[in-house]
């Protein structure tokens, strides 16, 4: 078996897209005939597994790559509510470092190449002494750093950020820059690649930002607005490009744009659902632009409402919240790529092989 290094993947600060960008990595080196495992050696958040705390985008991972989810192995520590004081408080109760070398190690015996993914800035983890910078030193890897697309504040965020893994005497093996407005690349790509050169880094790609990778689907919403599903919960996985309000129907938004949700008071949904259905035959709109509805208030929805609804098995919500507080509430939502959203995943790994060198990086780590 030929034998890689162990890669880790950080970035400048949190949604920046490193965990879009580790999937992309992951499946193209894949796809180059790397043998891949992967780790997230220090999460924050999780989910329960058989008992066992696990950091929920491993489980993303388990199905992209296809492996059997150990905790200890994948996810080896987990930094929960009052786990930071609790370890001021006794460090000397806690193994952590331990556990990630254990997670390194059993890896290293599966798999040619395991891809470790950071969280959140290089410092988080400082606290319980697992800073980025300090847990890539600890696995001896290479570092691919993910950066959000600018020249001025990027250089300047990317020369902070890189300052910790130089103090460890981590190798920086190339930057990524992601989520850069497609018309601004050209301009902005020499001068990236100008500072980088003076650094002695190389610029691994620059990768253009996809609004769909920003949309939420209705269960995401459902669970943001605290709300109740009323009908065709099967369509839950639908996106959400926007958001119309029954108030005032945005006629351009309907004739332009479909996976529109609307947020409307049940006193009202009656007559804006048949204005829609107007706006439709006399704008000749061919596809049903409704990815989802969300109903507020008080009131009661006729069934000649309720039957057109189910008819194009639009997702039905219910809340307690007002019109403005829904809005309010979705308009805060950290979308995040996970099982619900395939076509993420699948946008993602396209991504990073049309604009990432994934020869230099196979090369590198050879």
């Amino acid at each position: 078996m030929k034998k890689y290094q162990t890669l880790y993947v950080a970035a400048s600060k949190q949604h920046v897209g490193k965990t879009t960008s580790t999937l992309g990595l992951a499946y193209c080196l894949q796809r180059l005939g790397i043998d891949i495992g992967y780790c997230k050696p220090v999460g924050q958040q999780f989910v329960d597994l058989n008992d066992l705390k696990v950091d929920k985008d491993t489980i993303l991972f388990s199905d992209l790559i296809q492996f059997d989810l150990r905790p200890d192995i994948h996810s080896p520590v987990i930094l929960g509510s009052g786990a930071t004081t609790e370890f001021i408080d006794h460090p000397e109760n806690y193994d952590y470092e331990e556990r990630i070398l254990k997670a390194k190690a059993e890896l290293e015996k599966r798999k040619e190449l395991t891809i470790h993914e950071g969280t959140g800035h290089p410092g988080v983890g400082s606290v319980v002494n697992l800073s980025n910078a300090k847990v890539a030193r600890m696995l001896d890897a290479q570092v691919i750093f993910i950066a959000e697309g600018g020249v001025g504040s990027t250089i300047d965020m990317m020369n902070m950020c890189l300052s910790l893994f130089r103090e460890e005497g981590v190798e920086i093996l190339g930057v990524i820059i992601n989520k850069v407005r497609e018309e601004k690349i050209d301009k902005i790509k020499p001068y990236l690649q100008k500072w980088l050169d003076g650094q002695g880094i190389p610029l691994l790609g620059v990768v253009p930002y996809d609004r769909t990778l920003a949309w939420p689907v209705m269960s995401t919403v459902c669970r943001a607005i605290n709300g109740t599903v009323q009908s065709n919960a099967h369509m839950l996985r639908n996106k959400v490009a926007d958001v119309i309000a029954g108030t005032l129907l945005d006629r351009t938004k309907l004739e332009k744009r479909n996976n529109l949700l609307l947020v409307v008071g049940k006193h009202r949904i009656d007559e804006t659902l048949k204005k829609i259905l107007n706006i439709i035959e006399e704008s000749e709109i061919e596809e049903w632009p409704l990815s989802g509805i969300v109903l507020c208030g008080e009131g009661d929805v006729n069934e000649e409402t309720r039957a057109i609804i189910d008819q194009y098995e639009t997702p039905l919500i219910y809340s307690d919240l007002d019109t403005y507080g829904v809005v309010l509430k979705i308009s805060r939502i950290e979308v995040k790529i996970n099982r619900d959203t395939p076509w993420k995943i699948k946008r993602a790994i396209d991504l990073i092989e049309q604009n990432v060198d994934l020869e230099y990086i196979k090369k590198k780590i050879s």
